[in-house]
């Protein structure tokens, strides 16, 4: 369960901004509400629940911010798809952050799996230089089943934290841009990944056909979410790319690794996954931290550096088919690879700073010729010789293994030379008990591999000597943990350690890794691996000597030397491997099954020392294989080899033959092939076969044409030489054995029965012999006369009948009972045998020696069908023979074993006609006729084992019955034997010894001991109706005595029992091989006692046993539903029915110490009696004790009796007359809330409740059962769960069915009958009678419940059931929140114990559907009620007689006081001094002593004597008062958690009376303030328009609003055509506000949508917003500037405009000392002054304005004192607002036209005005002036007048 928790952003940049925040989680996306502002508060949790691996999963945190008009995540899912992470982002993404998981879940700082409310940096993707934007805070926890969600305090200063130190950073750590440089040089080995289709159609046309490079490769790399790819070149399995790839990344990195993926490009499907590897930065790079005590050098660190240097990848079998690849997911790097697929050629370096010019780029020539030196090859020889197959689980088709390395062996591979690779075929043989093993006797396979690798010893050199060095300290190390597990003498124990660490001392002294110099391919990741490695083995060298010289406590450095074992193998992690792992493949038939990789450094020989070979080279090493992408993760084995591997240069080859035993012989082999026709042997009936042939009869040879390999020579001619091992006589390995016939008749429809043509066949129907023709093979009896099988599906006469459907010549199906239109009847005729019993051997053996007998010297095998199974004698069925012809080799210079691997090639073939086939053949040519290759030992060894299988326990339960029947198969080599089955046990003891007489071992007795095969023990459960199931197997090393005077006594110790991977038991075991001498087995040990014909495990084997006492303290089982049941207790197989004490035999060694099983047994009718639930208790440790100590405990009388016996009066109390009155007084100011916020140290939401001396309790943050002090309160007895065995589900997990409560007391009895036994333990028991009580559960509040809503939200409410009665607060639901605050008390009763379990359980509230259970919590009561440590009701700090913290339980102090001292057995309380002193427990008390003397705080408290008493009590460890967080969970995700409950239980016997009142949690209520923000002016106001006059000016009006009630926005009237920025408003905006004054938040309730049903509560900072915007009437407004104050941390104003700065807000969000800079609004009332506003340009905070405002805080009561009114409207007053005095030039020009033309048209053009009337006048005049002088100059000239 992942949980992300977004708390707010701040510093985002952007004008305006709605922000909103999607977080990714593995394809998954919860996004928060959309916000408005710069800073916005979100306080919101998104929860994932997955099933996943955490190690590859990303968190991704992206913060969007649309643009106006965008939608707010339009296209936001189709972009993302990712393993490790995103590929791009969305549109509108402004930032994001990605975390792997892992970092949260696995790093060193968060070992809670957890981030709390850090900030996070975000940052622009896709310009990697930009620097922060904006920073968001979150908390995030991973929580994995079984965890406990941790608990999130919200510090009292948290909302004004400083960012920058508490910023979500590796500790003390820059991150820098790096640039990852991947140089991708080349591949090779490429397989085969598209089909021949294409080359056919060439070859059809007589084009030239190319299917070797059948692929188009290409690789890709990705690293956090980045990924590269070279380019693809097409139709090239050796491709070379020659490129760089450039990754960006921030360093140092939380992504841990380079994926490298090779795929395979198609043009129509998807792409083909060819092979995947990691780079995993931990290996190449260092911070130099890994040293301790570092030396102050710094050079220890480096970046991360690789090669140049192949890597190898692995994946499902190259072989390629046209059918989807079953395996295809370990070619994505899922699971491990199980066939090497080529391998790449790649160097990475790393540059800080700075960026790449391409992502994707050439690499120069001048490097590609660099790296040549880094390929040059060495010719490796690889030698195997197979020494045993066993515990092959099923007979079938013949086996044979291959061995390759690389490509080189790989024999369905054609690009390397064919090479002796794989065994010769063999069939395996039943080993007479439960497994098949190959019956190579003395003659080995071996196979030869010959391959060419570069070298690099200098890195594997220095690998093997580490692992040496840890080799020897593991085995130091488990004999060091087993000698503290036995508990042996201090002086032994020290005598193990020094050694341990002496030899350790001594080996990192004596094998240094090796020098560096004079190795032509180093890279610079080897110097820097060297130097680390070198550093890191001195501080191991030094912490040892240290802890020899300073140890104190032995046993406490167990956990320092297991570090280092940790560190050791880091160090011996080599990143730079380019030489492939050996690969072991199991072929039947033709097919893979199994394989097993082995990396090569194990088994290389070096010439640097001894300790530098690998641990496994040259030696004889037992491998299991396993099944490709096994499922039951290696349930079954398939198959166990013991191997002899060594693999060394060719220049070193001489050095293998002191390695060899045996004689190795080389032979050329192929067989005749004959078919029988009309009676008569010859080659004319053989179809699609060869007369000369292969094995597989599918290869065409012929002798003439064989050719030995350079360097051999024939060493004699073909003779015929049959191969036993193929020849499968199917009563092989068995000592009885059926023969069967089945007899055939036929008739036509309603005719008589007659004689089939084939009267007798097998049960396929083959043709088989008359059963007068079966002989009694040699060294078998005869135990019965044919008879006919009755016991099948058959008539009474043997007979079933069946009907022949055309083209069949035989049924299908049989019946029992014959029909009219029955043609066809068989019955089954057998005939039992039994092995003869041979003197001096078993029976097994005499099959083998018959099977080595020398047959017909003919040599011929036959077999009724082509195929496998061959049989020595001819029977009159067989059609088909065959023979195996051989001719041997020998070397022609070489002497030694050495020369085989000279074995190159195949035996070359050179016909003509075979030049044609293999062309055309060569991709399916099923593996070259290679020689094939043996070793011979010339003696063998008998050994005798014994196997002494003593116990096992805590074995999983495989039957309802809660039980399994267990036995085990023991196996070694090529024998195995079984154990006794044992009825209904989880803890079964066998006791059996299992001796193997002969066991014949090939090889050097010496090589046997050093290294013994292994005795593996198969555990499974006998079931009489279907298969029997596996339980699991564990592994035993037998001691090897090889001659009697070896004084060894094999020691049993506990072997893990693994199954499926995890330990499913433990094996109490042990095993020795002894060697038997020429003469016989005198000097065997004793044969041990016997029982029942069983022999046990004999006396100096077994533990040493003591007289042990038990008793037993039960009270009952409980939850177990209708049940009527009893209890049976089980120890050491013994079944007893409950009762007080009895004595038994135990071991004295803990270690050894059998389990108690606890059986609950139900009664049913009929007398059937079914067990219910069982349980197991392993170590009987904590039970033990000295019966002669009398313990508290035993002394104990029932605490109910004390309880009754105390008087039942209730307590009365006197109050004084006063005092109610300061109590209603009080109340206003401090209640239980106030009490609750001081004890979680939340100072600020408590009021005065501290300075008055008041009370605290404890929270604590668990349940009160898990806190360590109060031991699970089961002191009284412990609870065990009782468990069924499997589910009808078929679910591996128990059930548990109940409980039982009780508990056990164990000790040594003295052995002479004669001495008094010690003291009973258990004295008195509780009292089992049932008892009324009540109880208070008081609930407080939930905690991160888990949503149950679409919107991620949940309605929660509260449940509660207790036996028969249940609460349903249905009605008080809480609407839309995940912490709900409940504050809730229900008070019920009850019968203890009957109603013991207290369910309390949240549901979500759904108005239509059914609510749903977010989850539960159960506690037990009877564990509240009777433990010892007062947990019924918690101990307060004083006694206070009235207030709120009045005291509640029905006892007073001094009677419990009474009551701890009988029931510790210890003399009553003494008082003196009127009660202020006190004698308890030998100790004197007064109230001085407890700090607050005896006078009176505060008027609550009470009597001096009680208030002592408790105070005394308070020192007992007694339970405080407290509230305890209990974890809720679901039955659904069962060990999730589903949220957390604070709450407490008070349980009361009601026989005491009533109790106290009750507290009262009643959740507080907000109070209602009222802000008034009167605007007054502002000024230097941007100035945004233009005028139609050309001046610069703006139409300010100022808009303000509280987050969370955006829909009260306020504004003001507009302040038109402000010409130099000055605005007058005189604007009062009034905001009505819930303020919850202790936690200083406003609750803000309103409905998310028109839809909704509830409103939801958010809790929200108080803040104002103030934006100055500039007023346009055609188009938008535009936004000048914000300013955007937090009133519980105001900014100071500026008290002139002069002084009012952007600074003044920068302070704050930097500063640490905001302390005195800043007070809260509601603390100061009022506030004037002057604020800047700001705007964003060109990514920089600007000055957009200054207003001047006054902030007021008026409650609820002084704003109906005290009026005013929004704006200017009335009541105007609380101060009065006059009109605002503007400037007359400040108008609407559209409302106002005579303002208009004086202000605007006069003022601007009053010149052009006067001019232009001037211009008019002077017009005018010449106008007139001409208008009238021709009429003048007329007059003038006539005169008219005159």
């Amino acid at each position: 369960q992942i949980r992300v928790r977004i708390i707010e952003a701040r510093q985002l940049p952007g004008n305006n901004i709605k922000p909103v925040v999607k977080v990714y989680v593995c394809g998954h996306t919860h996004r928060t509400r959309i916000k408005r502002g710069n800073n916005p508060f979100f306080d919101e949790v998104l929860p994932f629940i997955y099933q996943l691996q955490l190690c590859r999963q990303n968190v991704s945190i992206v913060l969007l911010v649309p643009t106006r008009g965008q939608k707010a995540c339009a296209r936001f899912s189709n972009h993302y798809c990712f393993l490790t992470s995103p590929h791009t982002l969305p549109d509108g993404a402004l930032v994001k952050s990605v975390y792997p998981m892992w970092y949260f879940y696995v790093c060193g700082p968060f070992t809670a799996h957890c981030v709390m409310r850090k900030w996070i940096l975000l940052n622009d993707l896709d310009d990697s230089s930009s620097g922060a934007k904006g920073y968001l805070k979150v908390s995030l926890f991973v929580v994995g089943t079984g965890d406990d969600p941790p608990v999130e305090k919200r510090e009292s200063n948290d909302d004004h934290d400083d960012i920058e130190s508490n910023l979500l950073l590796p500790a003390g750590v820059t991150l820098r841009w790096a640039t990852l440089s991947l140089k991708v040089f080349r591949a090779e080995d490429i397989p085969q990944m598209d089909d021949a289709f294409v080359q056919n159609l060439k070859e059809l046309f007589g084009g030239e056909a190319n299917r070797k490079n059948l692929v188009d490769p290409f690789l890709e790399a990705s690293f956090a979410g980045r990924k590269l790819c070279t380019q693809i070149i097409e139709t090239n399995a050796n491709p070379e790319w020659n490129e760089v790839l450039n990754l960006q990344v921030k360093f140092p990195s939380m992504c841990e690794r380079v994926k490298l993926t090779v795929f395979d490009w198609d043009r129509l499907t998807g792409n083909d996954a060819i092979g995947t590897t990691y780079l995993n930065l931990a290996n190449i790079a260092s911070s130099g931290g890994e040293i301790e005590g570092n030396s102050g050098e710094s050079e220890v660190g480096f970046l991360p550096a690789f090669g140049p240097c192949y890597i190898n990848l692995y994946g499902s079998p190259r072989e390629f088919t046209g059918f989807p690849d079953p395996y295809e997911d370990l070619n994505f790097g899922k699971g491990e690879g199980v066939a090497y697929r080529g391998r790449i050629l790649v160097e990475l370096s790393t540059k800080l700073e700075g960026k790449a010019d391409k992502a994707v780029d050439k690499i120069h020539s001048d490097d590609v010729l660099v790296v040549q030196k880094y390929q040059r090859r060495r010719k490796y020889c690889l030698c195997a010789v197979f020494h045993s197959a066993s515990m092959i689980q099923e007979p079938g088709e013949p086996i044979q293994f291959e061995v390759s390395i690389g490509n080189y062996g790989n024999k369905l591979d054609t690009t390397c030379k064919p090479l002796a690779s794989t065994t010769q075929y063999s069939c395996a043989i039943f080993d007479g008990n439960h497994y098949y093993y190959l019956p190579w006797a003395n003659t080995k396979p071996v196979v030869v591999v010959t391959s060419y690798w570069e070298d690099i010893s200098h890195r594997l050199d220095s690998v093997n000597i580490i692992l040496y060095i840890t080799h020897h300290l593991q085995s130091n190390l488990e004999e060091f943990k087993t000698a503290i597990l036995a508990k042996v003498s201090d002086n032994q124990l020290a005598e193990v350690w020094l050694k341990l660490l002496n030899q350790l001392i001594e080996d990192l002294e004596s094998f240094p890794t090796p020098e560096l110099e004079g190795h032509s391919n180093l890279t610079t990741l080897d110097i820097q691996i060297k130097k680390l490695r070198d550093r890191a083995l001195t501080s191991i060298k030094d912490g040892a000597r240290r802890m020899r010289e300073e140890a104190g406590e032995i046993r406490d450095t167990l956990s320092d030397l297991e570090s280092w074992v940790e560190k050791l193998k880091t160090l011996a992690e080599e990143p730079q491997i380019s030489m492939p792992d050996v690969i072991i493949w199991m072929l039947r038939g033709e097919k893979r099954v199994a394989c097993s990789r082995i990396p090569a450094h194990q088994i290389l020989y070096s010439t640097f020392s001894e300790q530098a070979c690998g641990q496994h080279c040259g030696k004889t090493q037992t491998v299991y294989l396993q099944y490709p992408m096994d499922k039951n993760k290696g349930l079954k084995v398939p198959v166990q080899i013991r191997v002899n591997m060594w693999l060394g240069l060719s220049a070193h080859e001489k050095k293998f033959s002191s390695y060899s035993e045996g004689s190795f012989s080389v032979f050329a082999e192929l067989y005749e092939n004959q078919a029988q026709v009309f009676g008569k042997w010859g080659t004319t009936g053989l179809v699609g076969r060869h007369k000369f042939s292969d094995v597989t009869g599918k290869l065409k040879l012929k002798k003439e044409y064989f050719i030995p390999p350079r360097g051999w020579e024939w060493e004699s001619e073909w003779f015929i030489d049959p191969e036993k091992a193929l020849l499968t006589e199917a009563d092989a390995g068995h000592t009885e054995f059926m023969d069967e016939v089945f007899q055939n008749e036929t008739r036509f429809p309603g005719g008589d029965w007659k004689a089939a043509s084939e009267p007798f066949t097998d049960v396929n129907g083959e043709k088989s012999r008359n059963p007068t023709e079966f002989d009694c093979p040699p060294g078998w009896n005869w135990e019965d006369e044919w008879t006919v099988d009755i016991n099948r599906a058959v008539d009474d006469q043997g007979w079933e009948y069946g009907v022949t459907i055309p083209p069949d010549d035989k049924p299908r199906s049989w019946v029992p009972a014959e029909k009219m239109y029955h043609v066809h009847r068989r019955r089954r005729l057998i005939r039992p045998r039994k092995r003869s019993k041979v003197p001096g051997g078993t029976a097994v053996e005499v099959s083998t020696a018959q099977a080595v007998a020398v047959f017909d010297l003919v040599g011929w095998e036959f077999s009724s069908l082509i195929g496998w199974k061959f049989h020595r004698n001819e029977r009159s069925s067989d059609t088909f023979r065959r023979r195996r012809w051989r001719r041997k080799m020998a070397p022609e210079s070489r002497l030694g074993a050495a020369a085989i691997f000279q074995l190159e090639g195949a035996l070359g073939i050179d016909t003509e006609e075979n030049e044609k086939d293999s062309k055309g053949d060569a991709t399916k040519l099923f593996g070259a006729n290679t020689p094939t290759v043996s070793c011979s030992f010339d003696r063998s060894y008998m050994y005798h084992l014994r196997v002494y299988v003593h116990q096992a326990r805590n074995m999983t339960s495989m039957d309802k019955d809660s039980f399994s029947d267990p036995y085990a198969h023991v196996s070694f080599l090529h024998v195995s034997k079984t154990t006794e089955k044992l009825r209904a046990t989880l803890n079964p003891t066998w006791d059996q010894t299992l001796i193997f007489n002969d066991v014949e071992i090939y090889g050097d007795p010496q090589k046997i001991a050093y290294r013994p095969p292994n005795v593996v023990l198969e555990f499974y459960d006998s079931d009489q109706v279907g298969k029997d199931e596996m339980l699991g197997r564990s592994i035993c090393t037998p001691i090897v005595k090889l001659n009697s005077a070896m004084d060894q006594t094999p020691k049993l110790l506990w072997h893990p029992i693994i199954q499926k991977g995890k330990v499913a038991g433990e094996a109490l075991v042990a095993a020795e091989l002894i060697l038997k001498n020429k003469s016989g087995d005198s000097d065997l040990p004793l044969v041990p006692p016997k029982r029942e014909n069983i022999y046990m495990v004999p006396q100096g084997i077994r533990p040493v046993v003591q007289l042990t006492a038990r008793e037993n303290s039960l009270l009952t089982g409980r939850n177990l539903g209708q049940n009527q049941a009893h209890l049976l207790l089980c120890v050491v197989g013994e079944v007893r029915k409950t009762k007080q004490r009895h004595t038994m035999l135990l071991p004295k060694e803990e270690m050894y110490t059998p389990p108690i099983v606890l059986k609950v047994i139900d009664h049913r009718p009929f007398g059937r009696k079914p067990v219910v639930g069982q349980c197991t208790i392993s170590s009987l440790e904590q039970f033990r004790c000295d019966p002669y100590v009398i313990t508290a405990e035993g002394a104990m009388s029932s605490k109910m009796a004390l309880m009754m016996a105390s008087p039942h009066k209730h307590v009365s109390i006197t109050m004084e007359e006063t005092r109610p009155l300061l109590e209603a007084q009080e109340k206003e100011t401090v209640d239980w809330w106030s009490k609750f916020y001081v004890s979680l140290g939340d100072q600020e939401k408590c009021g005065p409740y501290l300075k008055k001396g008041y009370d605290t309790l404890k929270i604590y943050d668990c349940e009160l059962e898990d806190v360590p002090e109060f031991k699970g309160l089961t002191d009284f007895c412990d609870t065990f769960k009782l468990q069924q065995g499997k589910n009808d589900n078929g679910d591996d997990d128990p059930t548990v069915v109940g409980e039982f409560k009780g508990s056990f007391k164990v000790y040594p009895l003295p052995d002479d009958p004669g001495v008094a036994p010690p003291p009973r333990q258990f004295r008195e028991l509780p009292d089992s009678g049932p008892q009324e009580c009540l109880v208070r559960i008081y609930v407080v509040r939930g905690m991160d419940l888990q949503p149950k809503d679409n919107n991620g939200s949940c309605d929660p409410y509260i449940k509660i059931s207790l036996g028969k009665n249940t609460i349903d607060d249905r009605d008080h639901y809480l609407p839309n929140t995940l912490n709900p605050v409940f504050g809730r008390m229900f008070e019920m009763t009850c019968f203890l114990p009957q109603d013991k379990d207290l369910k309390i359980s949240v549901y979500d509230y759904d108005l239509l559907t059914r609510d749903e259970k977010v989850g539960e919590t159960v506690i037990d009561l009877e564990n509240r009620f009777l433990s010892r440590y007062n947990s019924y009701c918690g101990l307060p700090q004083s006694y206070c007689i009235s207030g709120i913290n009045q005291w509640r339980d029905q006892l007073k102090p001094s009677q419990i006081l009474e009551n701890l001292a009988r029931l510790k057995g210890l003399s009553k309380p003494r008082t003196e001094d009127n009660g202020n002193s006190l004698t308890f427990n030998g100790k004197e008390y007064t109230l001085a002593q407890f700090g607050k003397g005896n006078k009176e705080i505060h008027q609550h408290l009470g009597p001096p004597y009680e208030r002592l008493c408790l105070h005394v009590l308070r020192t007992q460890g007694l339970v405080p008062e407290h509230v305890e967080t209990r974890t809720l969970y679901s039955t659904f995700q069962p060990n999730l958690s589903q949220g957390q409950l604070q709450m407490w239980v008070d349980v009361f016997p009601k026989s005491l009376g009533l109790p106290e009142p009750p507290f009262d949690i009643t959740p507080r209520k907000p109070k209602k303030y009222f802000l008034r923000a009167v605007i007054w002016n502002t000024t230097d106001v941007t100035l945004d328009e233009t005028s139609i006059t050309g001046e610069r000016m703006s139409d300010i009006y100022v808009k303000g609003w509280m987050p969370g009630m955006e829909e009260d926005k306020q504004k003001t009237d507009v302040h038109y055509r402000s010409l130099d920025g000055d605005g007058n408003f005189n604007w009062r905006f009034v905001f009505g506000l819930d303020y919850l004054p202790a936690e200083q938040l406003c609750l803000v309730s309103k409905k998310e949508h028109f839809w909704s049903l509830d409103k939801t509560e958010f809790r929200i900072p108080p803040k104002l917003i103030v934006q100055i915007w500039d007023n346009d009437k055609f188009s938008l407004d535009d936004y000048l500037g914000t300013v955007e104050l937090d009133l519980r941390n105001l900014v100071a104003p500026a008290k002139t405009p002069e002084k009012c700065s952007l600074d003044m807000m920068d302070n704050v969000e930097i500063g640490p000392h905001k302390a005195e800079q800043n007070k809260s609004l509601f603390a100061q009332q009022s506030v004037r002054g002057w604020w800047p506003c700001s705007i964003e340009q060109d990514g920089k905070k600007v000055l957009g304005g200054k207003v001047e405002m006054t902030l007021e805080i008026v409650s609820e009561v002084d704003a109906d004192e005290r009026p005013a009114g929004k704006g200017r409207d009335e009541p105007n007053m609380n101060p009065k607002l006059d009109l605002p005095n503007r400037p007359e030039t400040s108008f609407f020009w559209f409302t106002n036209p005579c303002k208009t033309m004086k202000f605007i048209v006069w003022r601007r053009f009053k010149w052009v005005f006067i001019g232009l009337i001037i211009l008019i006048i002077v017009v005018l005049f010449i106008a007139i002036l001409l208008y009238s002088l021709p009429n003048y100059i007329s007059m003038k000239i006539v005169k008219p007048l005159s």
